[in-house]
């Protein structure tokens, strides 16, 4: 594995430094009549290359102003950038008829063209990766990935307005950037730790209660309220996801180190609302005869200290303790 890029590890601003991609498409309708035209959309997503921070756009078609319009929306909302990394088409050349018309766009020299004069009025340099060779974005990949992979299967046979697939791409941009990365501070009281909006609001991202929809019949909903249970289905799919992503535990093949004492973790539970976290700090390890832990006390933010499994609990990501 190659050494980080430069880009990566320099302290910037969010959003200074960003890797852009296409998902899709997905189907969308024009209005809410009966037999409404059908059309496609495109997700259009930034990710900051420091922060990991993800900011996600609606593209109507595939045109080059379009995709511009999309750009000038991050830059209102995000601030102008100095350098965007992005595909250039070509890995999609073998891809089926329904990337066709992506490949066409992002393999296009005019395409290009005028995206770095644009880029170049505006003082933004804009960097295509080599060919064939989609391990140079990784970055932007593991971003299209954690928003399409789910959001197929949330979807499914559902067809959207334009507005209403936007609300839910907006309400998954919230979820994933208040993914917690690590502790704020040493202290084992302190259950505050650090997410990417931090860096965009200076708070975590927080949401209204809703009332659980998972289970309700879809032809029982209004429309709002659809895109409200896709939301929730996607919470359930993809923080569990994350969840077992942080508690890699390979059977017989590498022994992972103990856990902690004052070590932050995240609490696994199938029942709590999207972008809530529950967290705690382990006040006690339990080791078993071969001084391995598999149970642990851990004091929880409310101030009640449970026993459990480490099954149970996944450690953040970074932790300096």
């Amino acid at each position: 594995m190659g050494s980080l890029p430069l880009d990566r590890v320099n302290v910037t601003r969010p959003f200074q430094i960003v890797g852009t991609d296409y998902a899709g498409p997905f189907n969308v309708k024009q209005t809410r009549i009966r037999n409404p035209v059908i059309t496609k959309a495109y997700v259009v997503i930034f990710i900051c290359f420091i922060t990991k921070a993800i900011h996600i756009e609606l593209a109507s078609d595939m045109t080059t102003n379009t995709f511009l319009s999309c750009f000038k929306r991050f830059i209102s909302r995000r601030n102008k950038p100095t350098k965007v990394y992005c595909d250039n088409g070509s890995y999609y050349k073998g891809a089926d008829n329904v990337l066709r018309e992506l490949y066409n766009l992002l393999n296009s020299t005019g395409h290009q063209n005028k995206v770095l004069e644009y880029g170049t009025s505006e003082r933004i340099t804009f960097n295509f990766i080599p060919s064939y060779s989609p391990v140079f974005g990784g970055l932007w990949e593991a971003g299209v990935k954690s928003v399409k992979y789910h959001m197929k299967r949330v979807i499914g046979n559902a067809v959207l307005t334009f507005e209403e697939l936007y609300t839910v791409l907006v309400q998954i941009e919230s979820i994933l950037n208040s993914r917690p990365l690590t502790p704020l501070s040493r202290d084992c009281n302190d259950m505050t730790y650090l997410t990417p909006a931090h860096f965009l609001t200076g708070a975590p991202f927080t949401s209204y209660p809703e009332l659980n929809l998972m289970d309700v019949n879809v032809g029982k909903l209004s429309f709002w309220r659809q895109c409200t249970q896709m939301q929730q289905t996607f919470w359930r799919q993809w923080h569990k996801q994350y969840l077992v992503m942080l508690q890699s535990r390979p059977k017989w093949q590498n022994q992972q180190p103990n856990l902690q004492k004052g070590t932050m973790v995240l609490l696994r539970s199938d029942s709590i609302s999207p972008l809530s976290w529950p967290v705690g700090r382990i006040v006690n390890v339990i080791p078993g005869r071969d001084n391995l832990v598999r149970a642990l006390d851990v004091k929880t933010a409310k101030g009640f200290i449970v026993r459990t499994s480490v099954m149970k609990v996944s450690p953040l990501p970074i932790d300096y303790n």
